[in-house]
């Protein structure tokens, strides 16, 4: 399949998700989310990239990121998209026993449950090979015991588990490897507390803290020896769903000025006709097709089962992506002039949004590194 022109079932399932996105009501708060959420999931948007075996859509990343797009463009982006059916719900299919993907797949998909994922830490930061929060077997009972912290969390107070990243002790090098472990929502040990964000969101950012959380031996998800392999499993999920994050959300930018320069006059003519105003906008038109043919590729790699393809071509999306998103909210700010900064229009709030397009769920700098050494083979530098 060609990743430069959608297939009519694709162009179909755009036209049916921003028909259904464009009657929603404004998500304002948690109930107004969980409503859209599960409104969502019942015409079978929110799980349609996990396997039908288990109450999915049988389809791809590559559709799950035409709907996250849509519902932007409309307005109303659902943050936890790119969390619980793309790296909870794709780590799980990909990897989980039996009796994980029976327990946590079909709820993800019907969107009774949601996942969240616990990766980023206090002292780690971008780099994942400092990851501190440590699981370790009691010999006794075959338990795990996890303990560390975590930062930057969507959504943990909806969810009703979350996937933690943790580290395990190779027996025969004694070096940390990643591994995953699913931690139910009130597990003793497993607390959290809000973080003050000035983001306008209905999705609140959690610090957590692990104080020697016991899970049962079947709370690690994958082979404790798969370690990288299962972590970017998900995470290359993320970074596509990250730009059709921003790239819905540079659309419903978009748009809004476009309807303000079509109609708003100062002069004789509509502010539209005025090049100052229209060429940005059409350089931000243009900027935001090349970073979403640049996401349907990474997402086609990633559906076609190339992991080293979509890891580069993900970075590549979402960094265009972020890109593309920031200027377009800041061009449509530009062409409202005073009115972009009020309620009323709702321009205002997406421009602290819009910089999350940027630096999550991983800076641009990190991908610029990342395409230096891995793509152009220069040195690393750290």
């Amino acid at each position: 399949m060609s990743t430069l022109v959608e297939s009519e079932e694709h162009k179909s399932l755009r036209e049916a998700v921003s028909a259904f996105a464009r009657t929603q009501p404004h998500v304002l708060d948690a109930d107004d989310g969980k409503r859209l959420w599960q409104a969502a999931a019942k015409l079978g948007y929110i799980g349609v990239n996990l396997p039908e075996a288990y109450g999915g859509g049988g389809a791809g990343i590559t559709e799950l990121s035409l709907v996250l797009e849509e519902l932007g463009a409309a307005g109303n982006p659902l943050l936890m998209m790119i969390v619980s059916p793309a790296i909870c719900g794709t780590v799980i299919a990909r990897f989980g026993t039996e009796e994980q993907k029976r327990e946590w797949l079909p709820p993800l998909a019907d969107g009774t449950r949601l996942m969240a994922f616990g990766i980023t830490e206090p002292d780690a930061g971008s780099n994942s090979h400092r990851i501190t929060t440590t699981a370790r077997r009691d010999a006794t009972t075959g338990d795990w015991i996890l303990t560390g912290r975590k930062v930057f969390v969507s959504g943990v107070d909806i969810a009703d588990a979350t996937l933690i990243v943790g580290r395990t002790e190779d027996a025969r090098t004694g070096r940390l490897k990643p591994c995953l472990f699913i931690v139910p929502r009130d597990t003793p040990g497993f607390g959290r507390r809000p973080i003050d964000m000035e983001l306008n969101a209905v999705e609140r950012q959690f610090e957590l803290t692990l104080d020697d959380v016991r899970l049962p031996a079947d709370a690690l998800v994958g082979d404790e020896d798969a370690g990288l392999l299962q972590l970017f499993a998900g995470l290359n999920p993320e970074r596509v769903m990250t730009a059709a994050f921003g790239i819905g959300m540079g659309r419903h930018a978009l748009g809004k000025a476009l309807a303000y320069a079509r109609e708003r006059t100062v002069w004789k003519t509509p502010i539209g006709a005025h090049q100052a105003i229209a060429h940005p906008l059409a350089q931000a038109h243009i900027d935001l097709e090349l970073a979403r043919l640049m996401m349907q590729k990474a997402a086609h790699l990633y559906d076609a089962g190339d992991d080293v393809g979509a890891g580069e071509a993900a970075n590549m999306a979402k960094y265009a992506a972020g890109e593309a998103c920031v200027k377009a909210v800041d061009q449509a700010v530009h062409t409202l002039g005073g009115n972009g900064l009020t309620r009323e229009y709702g321009l205002g709030r997406l421009i602290t949004a819009s910089r999350v397009a940027r630096i999550a769920p991983v800076s641009r700098e990190m991908i610029l590194n990342y395409v230096s050494h891995q793509t152009l083979g220069l040195p690393k530098s750290y």
